[in-house]
């Protein structure tokens, strides 16, 4: 069920009126609340996202465990990025 709180708030009349233009020429007159609640998400954006990860955070997980894997066959990582540094090196000149 979505809560919703009419309020009522003082605001600079032509203030006002400009956003409620921008809103009705954009989106409507019937979604003028739905803008309003944008700006103020807009606002708390930072604290919705903290609120978010820690209830993400807080979750009952198991911990991620990862596991090495042994290549079958000898690898050298240095080698082979030296040999896509200079392949790149030559293909750009």
């Amino acid at each position: 069920m979505v809560r919703k709180k009419k309020i009522s708030i003082i605001i600079d009349r032509d203030l006002w009126e400009r956003f409620k233009t921008k809103v009705e020429n954009e989106k409507g007159l019937k979604e003028l609340s739905k803008a309003v609640e944008e700006v103020i998400e807009e606002k708390i954006c930072e604290d919705l996202i903290i609120e978010a990860l820690e209830e993400f955070l807080s979750s009952e997980k198991p911990p991620l465990v990862i596991t090495p894997v042994k290549p079958e066959i000898q690898t050298d990582a240095g080698k082979t990025v030296r040999e896509l540094r200079d392949s790149s090196f030559n293909d750009a000149g």
